[in-house]
């Protein structure tokens, strides 16, 4: 298998698209903070398209990765050694899967070997947009408060440093306040992560870091910079050795850092770019002056679905997820959820019926293709289940609406956390953000301490009675059956 770098695009194998413009006349007017998985199947996807029209050379991605670990620092490595360059493999649910080059990724700095290069890179005038994908759980908002956490260890750091950042909220602002002083127009901070309102929780972050560095500065950044939101939406599953190899026996390339993804593809924007944007609708990105509507949808009946059949799913020993939606408890479950306790509370735009998006939901579940990993949709729950969950289970709560399903999801993260299936194999919870105490409610004797987790503690379940009962039952059922003969007696109630 040959590698992969410019000098081989002209010799691809048969049948692998590449990209349709001239890399060598792209520059960057984005730069991307942490270049994952999700970034190169969704928003670099999108760009590649781009760029293939007149007109749109300026808009190549500089990627700038953040992360320091092991597997970024190798990432950063392959990515650099393949000249931005990588695979991509697209499983529709029927028929044959199809890869292509992507080319949009011109350069790439990886800011925890050279912060000061990076920081250089965003004060480049020909960057225009500043884009991040930095899960939801990062952008240190505290889940009681709402407050930016101005005390977490890495913030301070960042403050005492200010010409040598490593977070995005360090970068960004020093990037900005270089960009004032010299005159030069602030780019656009566009949050690409699953959050409500990813637009003004990357704001507050900012302003917040900014604020305790200068509140001019802090000003400045509020008068003249756009923060609008967006809602993502493409399944893209994690990346494990064994994908590398079936994928590059797929493609004939030797890709030391290939992706894949479903065929299901969706961005909405808010059109809110001072400084300028790419024609990204001529590539089907919807752009509107209101994007709550359609991140509320994904939201609360996508991720939270994520999370509903997740915990059963790999409690229950199914490793993916194509694998616990062939399971018609798990199925019934979902449907269940969508119909009577999401759906109700949603208003739609007219372009996205709620009906058919829960069949497509399902269908994109459940494609066998995808192999997605239960794993992957637990990870750092912690953080997820405020994001995702929390609209739906105050309305329902005050509304005085059925509440068992939701009950008996936290029921399943709480069993969860003890990191062993229903068939006595171990396996290690992905909780980055679980503290010591919160670990601790997760063991303690008393059946509702989960409920205080500090990241429920601000929903104030545990002062339902009825939800504690439910809770409660759920859990001893769990223990005393398993997961999924619990879920069969919960589908089995009356109502």
């Amino acid at each position: 298998m040959a590698g992969l770098n410019n000098s081989m695009l002209e010799c691809l194998p048969a049948g692998i698209g590449k990209p349709a413009y001239d890399r060598g006349k792209v520059t960057a007017g984005i730069a991307h903070l942490s270049v994952g998985n999700f970034h190169r199947a969704h928003q670099a996807v999108y760009l590649d398209r781009c760029l293939g029209m007149e007109g749109q050379e300026g808009w190549g991605i500089l990627g700038i990765g953040i992360i320091d670990n092991p597997s970024e620092r190798a990432k950063a490595a392959s990515l650099t050694r393949q000249d931005g360059l990588y695979t991509l493999s697209v499983f529709p649910p029927d028929g044959k899967p199809s890869s292509e080059v992507i080319g949009s990724i011109v350069d790439y700095v990886f800011a925890p070997v050279d912060p000061a290069l990076a920081l250089a890179r965003l004060c480049d005038p020909k960057i225009r947009i500043v884009s991040m994908t930095i899960t939801e759980g990062g952008y240190n908002i505290d889940d009681k408060s709402g407050a930016f956490r101005l005390d977490a260890p890495e913030i301070v750091a960042d403050l005492a440093r200010p010409e040598a950042p490593a977070t995005v909220f360090g970068l960004i602002t020093a990037a900005l306040e270089r960009r004032r002083k010299a005159g030069v127009p602030p780019f656009t901070v566009l949050s690409c992560d699953n959050l409500q309102n990813n637009g003004e929780v990357a704001k507050k972050a900012i302003l917040a870091f900014a604020g305790a560095r200068s509140q001019e500065l802090a000003d400045w950044i509020a008068a003249n910079v756009a923060f609008p939101s967006c809602m993502v939406d493409r399944i893209t599953p994690a990346v494990l050795p064994e994908d590398v190899q079936r994928l590059n026996a797929l493609t004939g390339i030797a890709d030391e850092a290939p992706v894949f993804a479903e065929d299901f593809i969706q961005w909405v924007v808010e059109d809110h770019f001072p400084s300028g944007r790419p024609r990204l609708e001529a590539v089907g990105v919807q752009f509107t002056d209101d994007v709550k509507p359609y991140e509320q949808i994904k939201l609360r009946m996508l991720n939270s679905s994520h999370l509903m059949l997740s915990y059963p799913g790999q409690v229950g020993g199914y490793r993916f997820v194509h694998e616990a939606m062939a399971d018609e408890r798990i199925m019934g479950l979902l449907r269940t959820f969508l119909d009577k306790d999401v759906i109700p509370l949603l208003s739609a735009p007219a372009d996205m019926p709620l009906e058919r998006y829960r069949d497509i939901v399902l269908a994109r579940f459940a494609n066998p293709a995808i192999n997605d990993q239960n794993a992957r949709l637990t990870s750092d729950s912690t953080s997820k289940i405020p994001v995702f969950l929390s609209e739906t289970i105050r309305q329902c709560l005050e509304g005085g609406r059925d509440h068992r399903r939701l009950a008996f999801l936290l029921a399943g993260y709480a069993h969860y956390l003890g990191g062993v299936d229903d068939k006595g194999q171990r396996f290690e919870p992905i909780e980055p953000k679980l503290e010591d105490a919160d670990r601790a409610l997760a063991s303690d004797p008393d059946p509702a301490a989960p409920l205080r987790i500090s990241t429920l503690r601000f929903l104030e379940l545990d002062a339902n009675p009825g939800f504690v009962r439910s809770f409660v039952g759920y859990r001893k059922a769990i223990a005393d059956k398993g997961i999924l003969p619990a879920l069969a007696d919960l589908l089995a109630e009356p109502g």
